[in-house]
């Protein structure tokens, strides 16, 4: 039998064995076309954020066309692609609700976007509230007789911190059950999520990456200048200032580690613990050594003219920051909890201590600070962050999309096939 046209199929074969035809062999005989991808995110300075915006900018740079979905134009969304559209989520407000409905308005853009974009793939971010959103999309495009796979990606405090409340644990659990495709940042998060829900389906692990055309070790004197005047070392720290950022460990720190080497503190951000650390600084009488800068676009030139980087987290489930740090030179201090073992070479890109160990993490920070280490760690660090490179992740990203999309699409033809003549079907898969 030749391969023809559609209605030369369905003549020989009958409208079931043409549809198992078109949809599970020709497209395995023919290059698979770019995706069309939705990526649901926050658009915040968070880590989910930005690994969701840099993610979504790489796919569209490799031929991909994204649509970034969401209630504000991600802060890292920052250039214009012709495969990069952002569909802006509208949130009424009225009198009526004392909370907007987010969710609601969500699911309905996250249906709009499907059909009229006709897309392939719904991919969420961070599963408070998306991975439920991305469900009830999904059924109201099903009720229309269109099928749309979701893969949800599990980024952190969703799983460890704002998912194990219990008003969020029965929705949470069904959601990722429920959803196509679910993957994490770290081993860590992927144990802890089957520690802490009942899922029953496999998740794989794909870590963060980093750009290192973007991530890169700049030339920035004027500005080390500016700030370290009489040839300070300077530590850095970015966070959104939240408690398990444990802020004010890094301070505890800092005021030691002066004492044994001159040196100045960047903390970059803004979040609900910098008043807080701000008057710690002043209570400790450092704000002469200590500036803090809010929110910054521009991170890496920061990061190009720091010393040492600092994050002594109660949790993190990879630790985004301490990468882009990594990417352009920097050692790190680091707490050992969640994935940032993951990441982190104890004595070889910095060094771990438990949370809320000062004395260790001053004590280490003093070693790398040292003349005759520094730029060894300073090497390390960079090696480190090259094994996370884009070019690394991107294609773990296709493939895992791939697969999902063809697991979903078979799910859709087995009914089909099963219920054919044996013989035939034998033919077409080659089996014997």
């Amino acid at each position: 039998m030749r391969f023809g046209t559609s209605q030369n199929l369905y003549t020989e074969c009958g409208e079931k064995i043409a549809f198992f035809l078109l949809c599970r062999i020709i497209p395995q005989l023919t290059p698979r076309p770019r995706m069309k991808i939705g990526i649901v995110c926050y658009p915040t300075f968070g880590g989910s954020g930005v690994v969701a915006t840099e993610l979504g900018k790489a796919l569209a740079g490799v031929g991909h066309q994204v649509h970034f979905i969401t209630y504000s134009q991600p802060t890292r969304l920052d250039f214009f692609s012709e495969n990069i559209f952002y569909h802006e989520v509208h949130i009424p407000n009225y009198p009526l609700f004392q909370y907007a409905p987010y969710e609601s308005a969500l699911s309905s853009a996250m249906v709009n976007v499907v059909k009229t974009e006709k897309l392939d793939v719904l991919h969420v971010h961070y599963a408070i509230p998306h991975a439920s959103t991305a469900y009830m999309a999904k059924q109201i495009l099903k009720s229309q007789g269109i099928h749309i796979p979701v893969i949800t990606t599990l980024h952190g405090t969703d799983i460890t911190l704002v998912g194990k409340d219990r008003s969020y644990e029965p929705v949470i659990t069904f959601s990722i059950n429920q959803s196509d495709g679910i993957t994490s940042v770290s081993e860590f998060l992927k144990q802890a999520t089957y520690d802490y829900f009942p899922i029953t389906k496999d998740i794989e692990v794909i870590p963060n990456f980093i750009d290192l055309d973007r991530f890169k070790k700049q030339k920035k004197d004027h500005f080390k200048l500016a700030i370290c005047p009489n040839g300070e070392k300077l530590l850095v720290h970015t966070s959104n200032f939240r408690k398990v950022k444990r802020i004010e460990d890094i301070v505890l720190m800092f005021e030691k580690v002066r004492h044994e080497v001159p040196s100045k503190l960047l903390l970059v951000g803004d979040g609900p613990e910098r008043a807080k650390i701000e008057n710690m600084c002043r209570e400790l009488d450092l704000m002469q050594c200590v500036r803090f800068l809010g929110n910054l676009d521009a991170i890496e030139e920061v990061l190009s003219v720091a010393d040492l980087f600092v994050m002594p987290s109660e949790t993190e489930s990879f630790g985004l920051a301490a990468l882009e740090a990594m990417a352009c030179e920097v050692p790190l201090i680091t707490s050992n909890a969640g994935g940032l073992p993951e990441l982190n070479v104890q004595g070889v890109t910095g060094f771990m201590s438990n949370v809320g160990d000062v004395e260790d993490m001053a004590k280490n920070a003093v070693y790398i600070l040292q003349d005759e280490n520094l730029p060894r760690f300073k090497a390390n660090a960079l090696a480190r962050a090259k094994e996370f490179e884009l070019a690394n992740i991107l294609p773990q990203y296709e493939a895992y999309y791939e697969k999902v999309v063809a697991e979903s699409l078979n799910a859709l033809t087995e009914p089909l096939v099963a219920s054919t003549d044996r013989p035939m079907r034998e033919v077409l898969v080659g089996k014997h």
